[in-house]
């Protein structure tokens, strides 16, 4: 089975998101967790983006032994340089250098032709790997690029040096099948470089930044770009709990895997929304809060008799502690059979029917049935089955 190395930019691409700025011991935290996690590179920043931006990245890389630092730079010299700065106490560094190849990049916002891109990617990235033992060049925009063009620059690039090359879907525009034909085409045009990696980066702007991700995987791509929580610019980047969980659960199919430790994801989302203040919609794939939440009666029925029945995942294996049956107006017996009994109430059918029908009638008023509201119902109906016994006369006293 293939390793896909998890290249997170959650320090750069999602910082750059609005909201989602860190400063420099939050970064510090957020990287150790991300090496106890597993990824295999932490991208900790652009140094060329402020003096505070360089000095996070070189906190990060003097920190951070066991996965690749990586830093960002343009495809200029000034911005290398303050990378190669940055990245100095780094023990395994990279350096990450970008140049769009996107024609609408390349007039409107660059401003120059091709061949000055083509020109100016081989020769930029020559100079890193000058400076740098490891260099990946991403092609920005690369999901809009002209396909010749764009194997042109990748093979430039290849040539210069750089091991990884990466093509991003920068805008969220491209659908699974586009995106993998993009890997399958330029893996045909580097046969010559067959030890080259190539890199998928995702956005989520049409929602399908994990689905392209793991179409770039079936191509070929052997690094993800991705962020916890699937933050980032506008809509986000693809999530790295996601990728890591659908290559767990579906090995069969992909083939491939992770150095991630599954158990600790819930625990770093957990930390990115405490440092941001942000916290994650409760529909979000594996960490929301709804995640291994139900409600249905006929699902919690389920989950009670096999919970392989509406999980494709134990909760225990992303860390999350456990499992929630919510009490609801959609709610069957069996949940709340167990939920009494979870807090230390056995009940017999007669009580249970009581029980129930009360439950229903909160939830239909509250939404949601709290475990206060169980322990008031359970009370209430005992009481009332005491008061009742007495009146049922001698007979029933005999009985007991």
């Amino acid at each position: 089975m293939d390793t896909v190395h998890i290249f997170d930019t959650t320090l750069r691409d999602g910082e750059q998101s609005p909201g989602f700025s860190m400063n420099r011991e939050e970064k510090l935290r957020l990287a150790r967790q991300l090496e106890q996690l597993g990824v295999d590179v932490i991208e900790a920043g652009f140094p060329i983006a402020s003096p505070g931006d360089l000095e996070g990245v070189r906190a990060v890389a003097a920190e951070i032994k066991r996965c690749r630092v990586a830093g960002l730079a343009r495809a200029r010299k000034e911005d290398i340089d303050a990378a190669l700065r940055a990245l100095e106490p780094a023990a395994r560094p990279r350096v990450h250098v970008f140049l769009a190849t996107s024609d609408l990049h390349l007039k409107h916002k660059l401003r120059i032709t091709r061949p000055e891109a083509l020109d100016q990617a081989g020769r930029m990235v020559g100079y890193a790997c000058q400076h740098c033992e490891e260099v990946e060049f991403s092609a920005e925009d690369a999901s809009r690029s002209d396909m010749d063009f764009l194997c042109q620059v990748m093979e430039a690039a290849a040539e210069a040096g750089a091991t990884i090359l990466n093509l991003p879907d920068t805008v969220g525009y491209s659908t699974p099948a586009e995106y993998g034909e993009i890997f399958r085409r330029v893996r045909q045009h580097l046969a010559a470089y067959p030890n080259v990696i190539l890199s998928s980066h995702c956005h989520n702007d049409l929602g399908l930044a994990v689905a392209n991700s793991l179409a770039a995987i079936e191509a070929g791509a052997r690094q993800v770009e991705c962020t916890i929580n699937g933050i980032g610019e506008r809509a986000g980047n693809a999530s790295l709990e996601e990728i890591a969980v659908a290559l767990h659960v579906r090995q069969s199919h992909y083939h491939a895997g992770t150095n991630i430790s599954l158990e600790r994801i819930y625990s770093t989302s957990r930390l990115l929304t405490s440092i941001t203040g942000v916290s994650v919609p409760p529909n979000k794939a594996v960490v929301g809060a709804n995640a291994f939440a139900h409600e249905a009666g006929i699902h919690q029925d389920g989950i009670l008799k096999n919970p392989l029945t509406y999980e494709i995942i134990i909760p225990e294996k992303v860390g999350v502690p456990a499992r929630r049956l919510v009490l609801g107006k959609h709610s069957g017996r069996n949940a709340l059979r167990s939920r009494l009994e979870e807090l230390g109430y056995r009940t017999n059918e007669a009580e249970l029917a009581e029980c129930y029908t009360l439950a229903i009638a909160r939830a239909d008023e509250a939404k949601q049935v709290s475990d206060r509201d169980l322990l008031t119902i359970i009370h209430h109906v005992r009481r009332a089955n005491a008061h009742a016994q007495p009146s049922e006369g001698p007979a029933a006293a005999a009985a007991c």
